[in-house]
């Protein structure tokens, strides 16, 4: 069956005509294209008659379409698109749609028995955003693209007073965030079964060879022991990663730019002295040796937007300098460059251009953020294909040994972590009594806050509410109570794997290894 498609244009990159005869007389499509305000990264929706619509290539060159993430661009089209499918099928497009349309929508993605795939409150809500925002940018004053807009809604007060327009079809049983959690020990199990090629003994399997192993392991590791998002630990620059340095803490400090978070602002991350000694190992290693490839082969040559960083300013407000391939010089705060142009940007190194991008690719390359995802399901996939060896149990998720990880797990689990140790050192390590902690909470602050500062969350009730849901109404000190006392050495790590596991038992969503699987326990990384 004939679908809408998405294409997505491309960085300008030369037209090779006597390699591909059908692309003769388009040696000036970038031309083209940008005089019609169509720019690099922007979506091309073909129909299934193979039609260009005139009318969506406006709004995705619109303001508001071109103010999203390039994430949430991605989400929105490919929610516009199943619509757009749907309507197909009843002879329609996407101008002629009315309520009555919508609401069969609703019913055949949610509850319709005859759709194999339904969804639930939360990616119906997603959806129902996109066509929101697609309809109100055609029926606003000046457009008039549809006659009305076919998504009923009512408008509310905001959470800082403003009014809001909310569609009326708006799920009731959405969750507040979809999250889950892995305790320490189950994440280490997973990176050494899922990233480091582990068997179900402990020991490294025969034969494995990882692609980029150090890269994926250092950057999981990032994510888990300082609670940066994904795109935030994906963006970063080489000098972005503090250094290791003699006689160092346990943790280290490190700026985010305000443009890559997603408040906007600037905050500062905590990371583990090992993670960035994974990210250094990386950095001497695997990333080295893809980067004397592209250059030994020329890929750089090939890269058009190539920025040469001259400087960077120090200061408050770091600026970065930098010169084009055509010689145009120009300057950027550092914090207000955001990961497409940081994408772009290279040193000079020994060889020749170096991107300062931290994470490459096998081509020497920058990773793109998104493909993050893919090593999270690879991993999710040999765990459980170790783990679960046997067919009864991929049949059984309550039976399942394999744990499950996403990118934003990561952060979850960091919250809980945090939140588990921070009470840990107050009420055990430091032997507060009561009249103590209101003292110590009064000079340093509640540890519910300091988790709400370490993941930059602009509201208190989003990380008790959905980050830390399952410990929100439990008494950390009674749990904390029968827990072993900590010590300066690695026994320290089993003592706490302790208090997770109890917790894991008593509240729901936590992942823990199970009492059934013999894994040999290792170390603190």
């Amino acid at each position: 069956m004939s679908k809408w498609r998405v294409f997505w244009v491309p960085k300008t990159a030369p037209i090779a005509t006597p390699r591909v005869p059908v692309l003769a007389g388009w040696a000036d499509l970038a031309e083209r294209e940008e005089s019609t305000g169509i720019r690099p990264g922007d979506p091309i929706l073909l129909a299934p008659d193979y039609r260009v619509d005139e009318l969506l290539g406006l709004y995705t060159r619109s303001s508001p379409f071109r103010g999203y993430t390039r994430e949430t661009k991605r989400n929105y089209i490919t929610d516009d698109c199943l619509f757009l499918n749907f309507l197909w099928l009843r002879g329609r497009v996407w101008t002629q749609a009315v309520e009555s349309d919508v609401d069969d929508f609703e019913f055949w993605r949610r509850t319709s028995p005859d759709n194999p795939v339904r969804v639930g409150g939360n990616k119906w809500n997603r959806e129902l955003a996109a066509l929101m925002n697609l309809y109100t940018w055609a029926a606003k004053p000046g457009n008039e693209f549809v006659p009305r807009n076919p998504i009923p809604l009512h408008q509310v007060v905001g959470r800082h007073g403003q009014v809001v327009a909310v569609p009326d079809g708006k799920a009731k049983d959405a969750r507040g965030s979809n999250v889950h959690w892995l305790t320490p020990r189950a994440f280490r199990l997973w990176v050494d079964v899922g990233l480091r090629g582990f068997g179900a003994d402990g020991l490294p399997a025969p034969g494995w060879v990882g692609r980029l192993e150090d890269r994926n392991v250092a950057f999981v590791r990032l994510l888990t022991s300082s609670g940066v998002r994904r795109l935030e630990g994906a963006s970063l620059l080489t000098f972005e990663v503090p250094s290791l340095c003699l006689e160092g803490g346990r943790y280290y400090t490190g700026r985010l730019a305000a443009a890559v978070t997603r408040s906007k602002k600037p905050r500062t991350y905590y990371v583990e002295a090992g993670v960035v000694g994974d990210i250094e190992s990386y950095v001497e290693s695997s990333r080295a040796a893809v980067i004397r490839r592209a250059q030994e082969r020329g890929r750089y040559d090939s890269v058009r937007d190539m920025r040469l960083v001259t400087r960077v300013s120090r200061g408050p407000k770091p600026t970065v300098y930098w010169r084009d391939r055509k010689g145009v010089r120009g300057r950027i705060a550092l914090t207000e460059a955001d990961a497409d142009e940081r994408m772009t940007w290279f040193t000079e190194g020994p060889g020749g251009p170096e991107p300062l991008w931290l994470w490459l690719n096998e081509m020497g390359l920058p990773f793109q953020p998104h493909s993050w995802n893919n090593v999270f399901t690879a991993a999710n996939l040999r765990c459980r294909k170790v783990l679960d060896p046997e067919p009864e149990r991929w049949l059984d998720p309550h039976g399942s040994l394999a744990p499950y990880a996403t990118p934003h797990s990561c952060r979850h689990s960091f919250a809980l972590y945090m939140l588990v140790i921070l009470h840990h050192l107050m009420d055990q390590r430091f032997g507060l009594t009561s009249e103590e902690r209101r003292d110590y909470r009064l000079l340093y602050g509640d540890p519910w806050r300091m988790v709400q500062d370490l993941l930059g969350h602009a509201y208190l009730e989003t990380t008790r509410e959905r980050y830390l849901a399952p410990v929100a109404d439990l008494q950390l000190r009674s749990l904390l109570a029968t827990a072993p006392s900590s010590r300066e050495d690695g026994q320290s790590v089993s003592a706490m794997d302790e208090v997770f596991a109890r917790l894991a038992r008593e509240a729901e969503g936590i992942q823990d290894i199970d009492a059934k699987l013999q894994v040999p326990s290792r170390a603190a990384e």
